[in-house]
């Protein structure tokens, strides 16, 4: 019998939703038969180490967010020698920080919106592209602290992911116009192409993780030569920052002018996606006949230490 602690919470902005995702993961897992044991991760290093001792035979990360997906615990794991699951050190740095990540996803050939970093200070001055652009964090998931500047707004284009746990630096992007995709990968298999349909505004936080909010179409109505190629985006970017396990990958649809795959553009990989009961991965498992079970013993048993 295999003992797997699952690491969840965190000290992130996504702590609650990875509470969620850690305690659904524990509960599948021991009613597959594996011994488990959760630790809720806090700011202490030592503690956590403390914690994986005796050292389990796999650590299931189900931390979402700054600390538990950007390479830290990926690193702390890796000096104690504990095989865990998802992306390495190196993949999880590379994913969490957009631009980088912008820049291998076009040095393997990927279309992703224009886009520039600036200093949040710069942009109170003044808009930094023509409008509509999109203000993200550098280095957050879930689509925290994002905002869409269209035309006519009146609220300062800085006024985004205010608070002391955000970088001054702010990514600012050409808004994309059509139709939000997602597609998972396991392995190096693309499971399918959702879209997702928010009943108001965008794909936020908000619209992810509250029932009821967004429609997820799956598989997405989409021509099959644009749906093969969101497909084929998804496992090279998915390749190119040197993913492993699971990852899910959004895009645009730019569908305005007759749309074609020439239109598809890579937004950002996640490398630690929800598995919630609203999660996309899981509903795109189960649309290929993957129960949620099979989805994370396969995690389980492919995790690995080391790159």
């Amino acid at each position: 019998m295999k003992h797997v602690a699952v690491l969840l919470g965190g000290f992130s902005a996504e702590r609650e939703v990875s509470l969620v995702s850690g305690a659904a993961v524990a509960r599948s897992l021991a009613e597959a038969g594996y011994r488990v044991t959760t630790i809720d991760v806090q700011r202490d290093a030592e503690a956590l180490v403390a914690a994986l001792r005796p050292r389990p035979d796999v650590v299931f990360n189900a931390l979402h967010g700054r600390y538990g997906e950007d390479g830290c615990v990926q690193g702390v794991l890796e000096l104690i020698g504990v095989p865990y699951t998802h992306s390495g050190v190196l993949a999880s740095a590379l994913a969490m920080d957009k631009p980088i990540a912008k820049r291998l996803f076009a040095a393997a050939g990927l279309r992703c919106p224009e886009g520039i970093v600036i200093e949040r200070a710069d942009l109170a001055r003044g808009d930094a592209m023509a409008r509509p652009y999109v203000v993200k964090p550098v280095n957050e998931g879930s689509s925290v602290g994002v905002r869409i500047v269209r035309q006519g707004d009146n609220l300062p284009p800085a006024d985004v992911a205010a608070g002391p746990d955000h970088q001054g630096r702010v990514l600012v992007e050409r808004f994309i116009p059509g139709r939000e995709l997602t597609v998972s990968v396991m392995g190096d298999r693309a499971l399918a192409v959702t879209e997702l349909k928010p009943k108001s505004g965008f794909y936020d936080y908000q619209n992810k993780y509250t029932e009821g909010r967004t429609e997820h179409l799956v598989p997405a109505p989409l021509p099959s030569a644009v749906y093969e190629a969101a497909l084929e985006v998804a496992v090279t970017a998915h390749r190119s920052l040197g993913c492993r396990g699971v990852s899910r990958a959004d895009l645009r649809y730019d569908d305005s002018e007759g749309g074609g795959p020439d239109r598809l553009y890579l937004l950002e990989i996640n490398t630690q996606p929800g598995l919630t009961p609203l999660s996309l991965v899981p509903e795109q498992a189960a649309y290929c006949g993957i129960e949620f079970g099979a989805l994370v013993g396969w995690m389980v048993e492919n995790a690995r230490c080391g790159a």
